[in-house]
């Protein structure tokens, strides 16, 4: 509708003029001049109608300008009210849209002094408190902007202060070996000067007894010429001798200087990659604002999470180092996200295995710790602890993540081929039987029933994914099953996890990754090889980000095109240029 200070009169502007406008009627929605507004209130149908000026029309909001007292699909006046829909009906609504809805009102009991109801100060003060609200998020925001400001020119700092460390680290090394060769040099040079000192010296002899030869052959007598001759004889001989000796000698041995650079500066050219890692931490927000009400709906209906709304959505792929491309060189059993968005892949082989940490983007960061033999399984424990399960050892150990180290082993009378934490308890199962160990007092028990090729933990239950028989399985955590699931789409399944709401997403070998629902009625493939999901075997769901990681292969970018015969268990591909690595996706 119109909204400018010349509003004209409706029903004059329909007749074909303009008349200024003064009021307007709420009921019948149209602007009205001094001279139809006294028909208007004398008329039997329309005396009872409510104005306001036109000044206080202008005032209200633009969304409540547009609120129209009549259907917008029907075209009739709104009479009714659903309790049910929480909506103003008209009469042929109730026959159309409210066929099943029992609660209707009249509409004007409802709107009954609605300005005076007690609704009115509590939206208010809601108004007031999401606005505090804002402001108070707007300036904790551009405080966190100062702070990131600071950190980076904190970082900044860092960096610099490294670099002028390491350039007088290098300086100073530079110095001590420039010194160094300067003191060689001039050793040498020393030992060569003296040589030379006497070789001009024994030569300068030579020479004078050359020049005074003609003088003695031609004034001397056969005497002095005798004596001469034998002189001569001695002095030859003697320099003859002495050339001879320095030959055989070391002093004309051919000695150079030369420059080895250590093996550790030539380590920092080929290891170090990046100055260091830039990383996002994310920890909980420290704003307070106030809470809003939890009734200011009259109906509130919860958000129940579908099937249908999972959808991954990929968000990066690790980077795997260049020696790692290969299938003899990685081959992912498990990968974990740590609370601070890092990534731990546990890279296993025959002969040993290793953990591997990985920055929040995706880079390898480091090796965390390595084991003897084949391992199966990690999980994250608590704080900086992970539990490695390390297969036919018939042990489980704890890993500090941050210290590179193995703290507790935990002996078991079974294979350890899955371990699964709460924080609280290990539950370490194979395809025979399962054992809680309590990480409290570290006892044993044994769980009767409980089986399974990768095991996880929700909410008190246990479930498992049974390779062999196609199914996953959950069981109470006393080990009473509550429920089996089979499908076509599951088929060898491998790694198992939940998200918060308690669906199952599981590994499957023919190349998919399904989600069952919790009450294991139903599944749906939310992957496949159609996403790039080639040979998956482990996956992981951070339950707070929703960030999920699947182990996966893809094509090689060499000529590397070997294969690991005894890892055939995860690669049905060999005859393909590829590695593993990991997609991280949101969901």
């Amino acid at each position: 509708m119109a909204s400018s200070d010349r509003e004209g009169c409706t029903l004059c502007t329909n007749d074909g003029t303009f008349t200024e406008a003064v009021t307007w009627c709420i009921e019948c929605e149209v602007f009205l001049c001094l001279y139809c507004e006294k028909p208007h209130k004398e008329s039997r149908i329309s005396k009872a109608h409510k104005t306001m000026s036109k000044k206080d029309y202008h005032n209200l909001p633009k969304f409540m300008k547009e609120v129209s007292s009549q259907c917008k699909d029907h075209k009739k006046k709104y009479e009714l009210y659903c309790s049910f829909h929480a909506c103003p009906c008209c009469v042929t609504c109730i026959t159309d849209k409210h066929k099943n809805c029992q609660d209707m009102k009249p509409l004007s009991d409802i709107l009954k002094q609605v300005k005076s109801s007690a609704s009115v100060p509590l939206f208010e003060k809601d108004l007031n408190n999401v606005k505090e609200n804002f402001q108070e998020i707007i300036k904790y925001l551009k405080s966190r902007l100062k702070t990131c400001k600071g950190q980076k020119t904190k970082a900044a700092e860092q960096i610099r202060s490294m670099r002028q460390s390491v350039d007088e680290f290098l300086n100073k090394l530079e110095e001590e070996i420039l010194d160094d060769l300067e003191t060689k040099r001039s050793e040498l040079k020393s030992k060569m000067k003296t040589i030379l000192h006497q070789l001009k010296a024994e030569a300068n002899r030579i020479s004078q007894m050359q020049n005074e030869f003609s003088d003695m052959t031609q004034y001397a007598t056969e005497l002095q010429m005798y004596v001469g001759l034998r002189e001569i004889e001695k002095t030859t001989s003697e320099a003859a001798k002495y050339i001879k000796d320095l030959k055989s000698g070391d002093q004309l041995d051919e000695v150079d200087l030369e420059l080895t650079i250590s093996s550790e500066l030539n380590s920092i050219l080929e290891d170090v990659k990046s100055f260091g890692d830039i990383n996002i931490n994310t920890s909980p927000s420290t704003l307070q604002v106030k809470a809003g009400r939890n009734d200011q709906a009259q109906y509130v209906v919860p958000t129940i999470a579908t099937m249908q709304q999972i959808k991954p959505s990929l968000l990066r792929q690790l980077t795997i180092p260049q020696d790692m491309k290969s299938m003899k060189s990685l081959k992912i059993y498990a990968c974990r996200i740590l609370p601070d968005g890092k990534y731990l892949i546990l890279d296993s082989h025959k002969a040993e295995s290793n953990l591997l940490l990985f920055s929040n983007a995706g880079i390898f960061m480091r090796q965390v710790v390595k084991f003897r033999g084949r391992s199966y399984d990690s999980c994250f424990v608590r704080n900086n602890t992970v539990a490695v399960a390390l297969g036919i050892q018939n042990q489980t150990v704890l890993v500090d993540v941050k210290k590179n180290n193995i703290f507790k082993s935990i002996k078991l009378s079974q294979n350890c081929n899955s371990v699964a934490s709460n924080g609280q308890v290990l539950v370490v199962s194979n395809n025979d039987t399962s054992t809680i160990v309590n990480l409290n007092d570290m006892s044993h028990r044994i769980l009767g029933g409980v089986v399974g090729e990768c095991v996880a933990l929700f909410k008190g239950n246990i479930y498992a994914s049974i390779y062999d028989d196609n199914k996953v399985c959950c069981y109470t955590h006393t080990g009473e099953a509550l429920w089996t699931f089979m499908h076509d789409d599951i088929m060898s399944p491998q790694g198992l996890t939940l998200d918060k709401n308690g669906f199952v997403y599981v590994v499957s070998s023919n190349k998919r990754v399904v989600v069952v629902s919790p009450d294991a009625k139903t599944c749906k493939t939310i992957l496949s090889e159609a996403d790039g999901i080639r040979n998956p075997w482990a996956l992981d769901i951070n339950r707070e980000t929703r960030i999920m990681i699947v182990s996966t292969q893809i094509s090689h970018d060499d000529d590397d095109d070997s294969d690991d015969s005894d890892d055939s268990d995860i690669s049905d591909d060999s005859k393909t240029k590829s590695y593993q690595t990991a997609f991280v996706y949101k969901i």
